[in-house]
């Protein structure tokens, strides 16, 4: 099956590699050229323009758009739907706000065009670990594109079997799921980043405990000098905190164990305060996701040990950076 790619950064790179090593085609475009020729070397079909890119669709052409959330997005997604015809589909992959999909959905439904969320799980390891993935869209449309569903899946891997799922639907031990209609798919995974935070600030928190277990603030008697890369490491193993954030969190402290390579400048991308404010809306109490979201905001004026081990994390799956000193002190 052939797909269209629009941005060729961390994961839409990798995404259109892991789909030839499937055996499909692809179509990729950005505003990069070097990333395009990377692609085309790898026998992508590339594009100088968004105009060629679309030429070199096949009918019904599909298009997967991988840009940052927000104002790119939205106008890469404008000017692209004016090149496409009716029946073909567009699929927004990034973190886009899933009310931002509602109303994009029907704006392009009135002009014939399909639109597909996709919440995208995986970083930087997807092109080897296949991406988990939240689909929001029509029936049909998701049906007919669930060879390259497929084949970005993880699978069922050595993930034990759930008791009691006969019967269910197949895709979703594969690793995806049609979540429901448009909205749906980037509505699942903004409550999975939200989750994400909840989950990366008790670690963090945690390992800060242990690190300063040795305080002079202590009696003599109650001070511990642990060594936290290994009890990072012990935790991976048999115990009922493992995760792959805790497998990313021993991997950077056996590097090094003071982290003193981060700064502890958390950014946050979105998904944690529109998780939050859904909340809100449907006055669900979320104290743990809260006080993680404001701990990244905190993050950005005090940095302690707890921060590192976030910004860590985040570097490992997703391969995120923390921002230049000028910005940090902005």
């Amino acid at each position: 099956m052939q797909l269209g790619m629009i941005g060729l950064g961390r994961m839409g790179g990798n995404i259109v590699r892991r789909l030839m090593a499937h055996g499909h085609t692809t179509v990729v475009y950005d505003k990069d050229p070097k990333a395009v020729a990377a692609l085309a070397a790898d026998n992508a079909a590339g594009s100088a323009s968004l105009e060629e890119f679309v030429l070199k669709l096949e009918q019904p052409r599909t298009a997967w758009v991988m840009l940052p959330a927000g104002k790119i997005t939205e106008a890469t997604i404008e000017a692209l739907s004016k090149l496409m015809q009716p029946g073909d589909t567009i699929i927004d992959g990034g973190n886009t706000f899933w009310q931002d999909d509602v109303r994009r959905g029907k704006a392009l439904k009135e002009r014939g065009l399909h639109y597909v969320d996709v919440g995208t799980s995986g970083g930087i390891w997807g092109i080897e670990r296949g991406y988990c993935m939240m689909i929001g869209g029509e029936q049909s449309v998701v049906d007919r594109l669930d060879p390259i569903f497929s084949a970005l899946a993880p699978g069922v891997g050595d993930i034990p079997r759930t008791p009691h799922r006969d019967g269910r639907d197949r895709r979703i031990e594969q690793g995806y799921i049609h979540a429901g209609p448009v909205g749906a798919g980037h509505f699942v995974k903004m409550i999975h980043n939200g989750i994400e935070y909840g989950l990366m600030q008790a670690y963090a928190e945690g390992f800060d405990i242990l690190k300063n277990a040795k305080s002079e603030a202590l009696p003599p008697d109650h001070r511990f000098d642990l060594d936290i890369a290994d009890i990072a490491e012990v935790w991976r193993r048999g115990s009922v905190i493992p995760s792959w954030l805790l497998d990313l969190t021993a991997i950077a402290l056996a590097e090094n164990a003071t982290l003193d390579n981060y700064s502890g400048f958390v950014e946050d991308s979105g998904e944690g305060r529109w998780t939050v404010n859904a909340a809100i809306d449907e006055a669900v109490p979320a104290e743990v996701l809260t006080a993680a979201l404001f701990a990244r905001f905190r993050s950005r004026k005090d940095h302690t040990f707890a921060e590192k081990i976030l910004s860590a994390m985040r570097a490992g799956f997703g391969g995120h950076r923390e921002p230049p000193q000028s910005a940090k002190k902005s």
